[in-house]
Parts: structure tokens; sequence; C-alpha cells
């Protein structure tokens, strides 16, 4: 199993963030979730501006992106973490609700790492978030925190 990492959770939903830390709880991985409700507040926790101090946000290993979210979605937000040489290397995957192939085709232009639709049930849940974390922290060589 892989050790604990610090994922942080773009998502404007209360109820599908809850859901989302069950199920990590639920699979047994004991990584440090933490969220954002939009793209404005994730690249201000990355950079370390407005409420999110320098030295007290842990750089993420992964991010888990909803797109669609208020003030900025989250095609805007890959646009500019993307576009920052600071923020380029963490790998982005977006889940969301969106079935739009232009969605996933934008999403991969823009630097997404992986594209998942939400998973239907909470089980389904549980198995996605295991593969994630097999996958990334497992199987792929991620660079160094920064």
């Amino acid at each position: 199993m892989a050790s604990p990492r610090v994922i942080l959770l773009a998502e404007d939903d209360q109820d599908d963030f809850f859901l989302t830390c069950e199920a990590f709880t639920e699979a047994g991985l004991k990584h440090d979730l933490r969220r954002v409700r939009n793209g404005v507040e994730l690249l201000e926790y990355l950079l370390g501006r407005g409420a999110y101090q320098p030295g007290q946000c842990p750089s993420p290993a992964l991010i888990m992106l909803d797109l669609n979210m208020p003030k900025m979605d989250g095609r805007e937000a890959l646009v500019e973490l993307k576009a920052h040489p600071h923020l380029s290397h963490i790998p982005v995957v977006v889940v969301t609700t969106s079935r739009s192939e232009d969605d996933v085709k934008r999403c991969y232009q823009l630097g997404a790492s992986s594209y998942i639709r939400k998973p239907p049930g909470f089980d389904e849940l549980v198995n996605m978030v295991t593969l994630l974390s097999r996958y990334w922290f497992e199987q792929v060589e991620l660079p160094p925190p920064s």
C-alpha cells in the first residue's frame, strides 16, 4: 500500500467531497485529503496566497479537479496551473460529471493527466480511489514535491 500523500481536491460540492473522503477511508487509504472549492482557491492554495499562507499548505502529490465550479472553473484553473513553471509538474486528474467529448479532448489538450467521470455509486467510487492511489503512488514515478 502506498505511503500517505497529500491529495488536493478541487470540489465545490460538499456532499461529493464528503463521499470522496469516505471512499478513501473505506478503501483503507490514509492520504491527507485537502479541499478547495473553486479554481481561485486552488491557485491560492498552490501559490500560498490569500487564506493559504506559504509554508502552511503542503504541496500535493496529486490534484483531483472538478470541472464545474464557481468563480473559476476547472478548465480555467487547468490553464493557469499548467502555465505556471512551479506547478505544471503536478499530476491533475479531472473527476467530473461531464460526459462531453469536447471536455475530454480539451482537458487533455490543456495538460490533464487523466479524465474520469464521477462514478454513479459509492462502491464504484471506492474502486476508483483505490485504482487512482495504486496507479499514481505505486506504479508511476513522480517528481519530488517542490
